[in-house]
């Protein structure tokens, strides 16, 4: 069932639980989340960054998650990750999503205030929950790129001006985490999540997780973190399918054979954060 991403994170933020927000770029990414969201019954956020939809197209991208949003037995929002541009989120809004993160973590923060402001009064009027960054999150995803150097954590009493002056429905923290692969492990500020939860009192998001180790993870929900992005460790899982059944079946030529092996891998690794998360059994 479609709805909002405020419906799902406001049940997580009062009963202690986080929900995984798995990036999407094509229908059998699409099909592997909602197979394991129905095995684990746990509610599920299919968010396309700017770069998927350029990938696959506003028309395909929109359509297909609807889809199966609308098939499924469990509540599945469609979230805009990442839109650093305003026009962009209101193309999202348009075509039926009905989350969207306005980025403005690149701006100095009255600037950031200004740009979520603008966009919560729009989405809210036509029903549509927003997320916000505040704090800037280093490594790679898609086309935006923040240099270790200028990654900067999340300020707890920007955070309380932040979100009483927007409104905005849930906040993306810097913490320690990285978008893409990481060099190393990850350290995670465990004090700061915890202060902003209390000062915010409202659901956190933790961007660039693929890759902290499940024990963070679990602490990091229990401090308070509601919504959990992934995206690199469901890329893997795809690729990793796909290259070991082209080594075993190298005269194969049929997509579907190809890609159904990398389908359940994918829907095994999801599966698995959902539990991790502490979302399985929610829906």
């Amino acid at each position: 069932m479609l709805v909002t991403g405020k419906e799902i994170l406001q049940d997580a933020h009062k009963n202690g639980y986080a929900v995984g927000a798995f990036n999407i770029n094509n229908m059998e990414i699409i099909q592997a989340i909602i197979d394991a969201a129905e095995e684990t019954r746990s509610p599920v956020i299919l968010q396309a960054s700017q770069g998927g939809i350029k990938y696959a197209g506003i028309d395909y991208i929109s359509k297909l998650a609807k889809v199966a949003a609308e098939k499924a037995t469990v509540p599945v929002a469609i979230h805009l990750d990442h839109g650093t541009d305003f026009d962009q989120v209101m193309l999202c809004i348009r075509n039926g999503f009905t989350s969207v993160m306005v980025d403005g973590s690149r701006f100095p923060l009255e600037e950031n205030i200004e740009l979520t402001k603008k966009v919560v009064e729009i989405a809210h009027a036509v029903g549509v929950s927003v997320e916000a960054e505040l704090g800037k999150i280093g490594g790679t995803e898609d086309h935006i790129k923040v240099d270790e150097k200028d990654a900067t954590m999340t300020d707890p009493d920007e955070a309380l001006r932040f979100a009483k002056e927007t409104d905005v429905d849930y906040l993306a923290i810097a913490v320690g985490t990285a978008h893409g692969v990481y060099k190393g492990k990850p350290e995670l500020d465990f004090d700061r999540i915890k202060t902003i939860k209390k000062m915010t009192n409202m659901p956190l998001v933790l961007h660039g997780s693929s890759g902290v180790s499940y024990d963070d993870i679990e602490k990091a929900v229990s401090l308070g973190i509601n919504k959990i992005n992934i995206d690199t460790d469901v890329r893997m899982a795809f690729a990793d399918a796909i290259k070991e059944f082209i080594k075993e079946n190298p005269d194969e030529i049929d997509p579907r054979n190809i890609l159904k092996p990398a389908r359940a891998n994918m829907s095994k690794i999801v599966a698995e954060k959902m539990r991790v998360f502490g979302s399985a059994g929610r829906a």
